[in-house]
């Protein structure tokens, strides 16, 4: 977004780094950083992030004290629960070839960071597979076993590098114990190798306080059977209910950080920064037209 142009204020119109107004005023500890595979370097919107522009973002967030989640899509672009495409350079391969090229990319990417002087605390092996990664090779309603072995294979690649680093599995929809009990569920079934488990949040207008119960009564499900611990991976509201999306914020953070047994490690706000409008109309973020940040943002403070 800088690169576009993009500049932030604070609550006051003071123009200031975007990180400090996350970190001072706001008390984020964390940035999620996502990778993509061999993105176009000259599209700021769906393009531009690869391992060494991650790295970069992250060496910056962490001079500031924040830890460092990456999220590897690997794809070129997004991938999400309605799209899931293989990089270019991978679509002819075999499967036993695309599990190598996960492994490989993944190293890679945590090598870069290494050589930044970046240790990630969580890498996310895909974002949102609900139904899978790299379709159709890992579309879980057809190969769970295959989805299973590219996870575990993003999973051990990361530990070759960084045995301290976390792996997280990413599911939307979080509230939706059905969709996670088929495939985490799958996933423990073909013994894939993962750490912790990542869920998304997105309620619309007065469902915030019913999906925050749904999604709990899910977390601690899924913990209790699988051992895993939980993090809020994305969360976002429309701009226009700032108040409702306080709420809904503070309700969450609260929820997960009094989980049993300190299974909940945090909450991540998915592109705070993004204005109304922004990427073609995305709505969720929680800055301003006049460039200062939602009252939304508020609910991280205790």
């Amino acid at each position: 977004m800088e690169a576009q142009g993009y500049t932030w204020k604070d609550r006051e119109g003071t123009e200031r780094d975007i990180l400090d107004i996350l970190i001072q005023d706001y008390q984020m500890n964390s940035a999620r950083i996502r990778v993509w595979v061999n993105p176009d370097m000259n599209d700021y919107l769906n393009g531009y992030m690869n391992a060494e522009k991650a790295a970069e973002l992250a060496v910056r967030a962490s001079s500031k004290g924040m830890r460092i989640m990456l999220t590897l899509h690997y794809s070129d672009s997004w991938a999400d629960p309605g799209q899931q495409n293989k990089p270019k350079a991978w679509q002819q391969l075999s499967f036993s070839q695309l599990v190598n090229a996960v492994h490989d990319h993944t190293v890679s990417v945590m090598e870069t960071m290494k050589a930044h002087g970046i240790t990630p605390e969580w890498v996310q092996v895909g974002n949102e597979t609900d139904h899978g990664m790299l379709w159709d090779d890992g579309k879980a309603s057809e190969h769970m076993d295959q989805y299973a072995a590219l996870v575990s294979a993003g999973h051990q690649a990361v530990k070759s590098v960084s045995p301290v680093t976390q792996t997280l599995v990413h599911v939307s929809n979080g509230y939706d114990q059905q969709l996670f009990q088929w495939n985490i569920g799958g996933l423990m079934e073909h013994g894939a190798a993962f750490d912790v488990l990542g869920m998304s949040l997105y309620p619309e207008q007065g469902e915030s306080t019913a999906k925050v119960k749904q999604l709990m009564a899910n977390a601690e499900h899924m913990a209790a059977s699988y051992g895993k611990s939980i993090i809020i991976s994305e969360i976002g509201m429309d701009y226009n209910l700032p108040e409702e999306c306080r709420a809904f914020v503070h309700a969450l953070n609260h929820e997960i950080k009094t989980m049993p047994e300190g299974k909940g490690l945090g909450v991540f706000y998915w592109e705070p920064q993004a204005p109304p409008g922004y990427n073609n109309g995305y709505n969720k973020g929680a800055w301003q037209t006049d460039g200062r940040p939602s009252i939304a943002l508020e609910g991280f403070l205790e």
